[in-house]
């Protein structure tokens, strides 16, 4: 929606969890070990060194929770983290040996019949194809991955690239990258050309695992082809292992050969360089399926996941075994509370930081994922709700945008289906309005699944901020910093202000096992990026806020700032005052050059069904912001559109935007998931 509303608009808690549900949840049975009483008590014994204390601080719970976890090293760590070199080079767990892959595959898979027998992925295909993977079949295909790595040289710490479509394979794809040592690179399936070319030429993997295609609703969209562009760009691939999702036409080799079909009724035509690629049947399905695991150091990286890129060029994001390991399992077993016979689904990409962490998250623990391959409101509206129903799923994850979109389609679509299985929900990526966060938790979650709203990135897979379920709850929140995350509010000097419940920056005061330890392009970007602000401090670019009564809100990005005439606002206030009018369903703020006020406001919006684009209701949208802010940050002009740029996580891309509007070039566009957004951009003015 582009705004977060003010807190005086979300002044009521409308999530009280009763009693029964507290003592149920997994982060209370942690405080009842740990005489706890309260949350606010919680996050002071888990973020801060109490005096007297002996049970309390960062190092005290990233050293309990390894073992409160289940979480096995092969080899124990010296000690939790040497931070010698300051919080922005902190080593976590040094000494220590272990492997993603051995915690959420081999030790599910090598105990009783009804552990490796349960299904670790539930799969449903957009055609409605379903299929089931145990620990014991995906132990199975894990090893197969990777001995056809090390068939094809892969060592530690060399790169190894995943563009491939929401299907079961991706699973082992990724583990099997883990359990040979080698840094997986997950590229969102839905990028173009570029977007998939600039980070095979950052990352140089010489192994790309890629599809013939998918369905999107209810069309077999080309992967292999892109793949293809976008190798021949980046000039780094030697190997390219091709899944065979539609059921591939002939190959077309670069000798001009043709082979068999898969599928002599498909007519998807692949093209093929035989000295290059290889199908997946002939390159993992026929490896051996014996694999010991590699016992790695904890602070060997796991994964190089890319930022959206909304400010500039994709950012590397370097993650370690430990760190992943250990962050995704306490968010997942704390945050979403999750239990032995749960059904958890997390609607995301495996290129997106979504993806890896619901799987690592959920199979620490030999629990079951849901992975759905297509669009949600496909080919009717009530497709998500319909699959909650029939899998019995207990979590779900999704963002604001596409509750949003749901929730236009009208409640009808939820009445025939029972969604009772439901018991938390989960979303990130945007700020909420108060109108979808209510809809989703009342008529999704039936008024009592709490919605665990959170927040942290790509730069830390995982959370700064993030509910209990055991939390009461307001409209929006995202509760409070995650356990074992020293989180605070600061002014533009520093100084905290979160106890005055003034608005200031988000920023970290330490590091958590997870956080990057650097960029791949190198430390200098690293620095600049998220510690050159303050002192020792990480600046994470939000703007938030401690209401009275201690629940935590995000205002938007604090680096969109805009400055009228020496006088600053962020757009997150321009883009509420819109929404705040009856007519308008979305709304983006951007700033361009003004000869006068050194910078004018223009703003775009999506209206409700119903209403029509006129000038009189463009101006009458000016009047309100210059009401509401001040006529300076009235906007220049009131600009229509059907949609706006978003990244896939669903935030707005404004960058792209005011380049737009201005006409100057788009840059980057990787990130954005709707390029065609921006030619209506262009087309508005």
């Amino acid at each position: 929606m582009g705004a977060a509303p003010s807190l005086e608009e979300l002044d009521e808690i409308v999530h009280e969890p009763d009693r029964a549900f507290v003592e149920s949840t997994n982060v209370y049975a942690f405080m009842q070990e740990y005489g706890i009483e309260e949350y606010e008590e919680l996050i002071e014994r888990t973020t801060t060194e109490i005096d007297g204390v002996e049970e309390s601080g960062l190092e005290w719970f990233w050293d309990e929770v390894v073992d409160y976890l289940g979480i096995e090293f092969d080899e124990p760590y010296d000690a939790v983290r040497d931070d010698g070199d300051g919080p922005q080079f902190t080593d976590w767990y040094p000494g220590g040996k272990l492997n993603v892959a051995h915690n959420v595959v081999d030790r599910h898979a090598a105990v009783d019949a009804e552990r490796r027998n349960a299904v670790a992925v539930l799969w449903e295909g957009e055609d409605g194809e379903i299929r089931e993977l145990t620990y014991y079949e995906l132990r199975h295909r894990t090893n197969q991955v990777a001995n056809a790595l090390e068939a094809r040289g892969v060592e530690t710490g060399d790169t190894v690239a995943l563009y491939v479509p929401m299907v079961p394979a991706v699973v082992p794809i990724l583990y099997g990258c883990f359990a040979v040592g080698a840094i997986a690179v997950p590229i969102f399936s839905g990028f173009g050309t570029d977007a998939v070319a600039t980070r095979l030429a950052d990352a140089e993997p010489s192994v790309l695992f890629t599809a013939d295609g998918f369905l999107r609703r209810g069309e077999p969209i080309p992967l292999k082809e892109t793949a293809d562009e976008a190798i021949a760009q980046a000039g780094c691939l030697e190997h390219a292992i091709v899944l065979d999702r539609l059921g591939s036409g002939p190959r077309r080799s670069s000798s001009g050969a043709e082979a068999e079909p898969a599928d002599p009724s498909s007519d998807v035509d692949v093209p093929w360089y035989d000295d290059r690629d290889e199908w997946w049947t002939d390159a993992v399905e026929a490896a051996d399926d014996e694999y010991e695991t590699k016992s790695l150091d904890s602070s060997r990286e796991s994964m190089l996941l890319y930022s959206s890129g909304t400010t500039g060029e994709p950012k590397g994001i370097v993650h370690t075994h430990a760190g992943v390991q250990v962050q995704c399992a306490k968010e997942v077993h704390f945050g979403m509370d999750l239990k032995p016979a749960d059904r958890f689904f997390w609607v995301s990409d495996i290129g997106w930081m979504m993806g890896p962490w619901t799987l690592i998250g959920v199979h620490t623990f030999g629990g079951t994922v849901f992975v759905y391959e297509g669009a949600p409101d496909y080919p009717t509206p009530d497709r998500l709700w319909s699959m909650i129903d029939r899998h019995g799923l207990t979590q779900l994850g999704v963002s604001p945008t596409a509750i949003r979109a749901l929730r236009k389609r009208g409640d009808e679509w939820l009445s025939d289906h029972d969604l009772s299985s439901l018991r938390i929900l989960g979303s990130t990526g945007e700020p909420w309005d108060p109108d979808s966060w209510r809809w989703f938790y009342e008529r999704v979650g039936g008024g009592e699944c709490p919605i665990v709203n959170i927040s942290g990135g790509t730069e830390i897979c995982g959370c700064f901020l993030m509910p209990m379920p055991s939390q009461p709850l307001k409209p929006c929140t995202l509760g409070g910093p995650g356990l074992g995350m020293d989180i605070d509010v600061v002014d533009r000097d520093g100084n905290s202000v979160a106890a005055d419940n003034e608005r200031g920056l988000l920023v970290a005061r330490s590091s958590c096992p997870s956080m990057t330890k650097s960029l791949w392009s190198g430390d200098e970007r690293y620095l600049e990026e998220y510690w050159s602000t303050f002192e020792d401090v990480w600046n994470h670019g939000d703007w938030a806020q401690v209401d009275a009564d201690g629940f935590w809100f995000l205002h938007g990005r604090a680096d969109d700032a805009l400055n009228v005439a020496g006088r600053k606002v962020g757009p997150a206030e321009v883009e509420g005052a819109l929404i705040d009018h009856d007519a308008v369903n979305q709304a983006a703020a951007v700033g361009v050059p003004d000869e006068t006020t050194g910078t004018a406001v223009v703003a775009y919006v999506v209206l409700e069904e119903g209403h029509e684009e006129t000038d009189a209701l463009g101006e009458q949208l000016r009047e309100r912001v210059g009401a509401e802010l001040g006529k300076p940050f009235r906007p220049r002009e009131v600009l229509f559109v059907d949609e706006f740029p978003k990244t896939q996580s669903g935030k707005i891309v404004r960058r792209a935007i005011e380049a737009a509007y201005a006409g100057d070039d788009l840059g980057d566009l990787s990130s954005i998931e709707n390029p065609g957004a921006i030619d209506a951009i262009e087309d508005a003015r």
